[in-house]
């Protein structure tokens, strides 16, 4: 396998599993979770989940600037040759990192400190506003990968 392979199956790879999770988080657990747990339970539930999740978004949001940036000068001869398919991933991609760092270091500290110590409520506001955020940055990365499928004929 070549540098080049490695790199593109990195990058989408890495792309797809951060979407992805996102998905199913927003998708699939957020309702079920919704009727089958009191907020106690729930917002410990979702504390945990994204803890987890979490750790493999801060690879994936490391390894997506790198293989992309790694492609476009290795490969692509540089952003002054790429097409506006590369660009508006990128730009839609800095955004996404950028909106997942505040939902990291604001909101999800915040429900991580308000599970601790039971304050419900409070931890129910902060999970709202990571629902939020995980929303915009879905929709972000479905266009991403739309972008991406399309390619040059965008």
């Amino acid at each position: 396998m070549n540098s080049h392979s490695i790199a593109i199956s990195l990058h989408i790879l890495s792309a797809v599993l951060w979407v992805g999770g996102m998905f199913f988080a927003y998708q699939i657990l957020r309702p079920v979770a919704a009727l089958q747990l009191e907020p106690p339970q729930r917002l410990k539930l979702w504390s945990q989940v994204f803890s987890h999740f979490f750790h493999w978004v801060w690879i994936f949001i490391i390894l997506l600037p790198i293989t992309g940036y790694w492609m476009v000068f290795k490969f692509f001869g540089g952003m002054g040759t790429v097409g506006l398919h590369i660009h508006l991933m990128q730009g839609l991609g800095w955004l996404m990192i950028l909106l997942y760092m505040h939902l990291y270091f604001v909101p999800f500290r915040r429900l991580k400190e308000a599970v601790i110590t039971e304050q419900w409520p409070e931890a129910g506001k902060h999970l709202n506003q990571i629902r939020q955020i995980v929303m915009i940055n879905l929709l972000l990365g479905i266009l991403v990968i739309v972008i991406a499928a399309g390619g040059r004929f965008i």
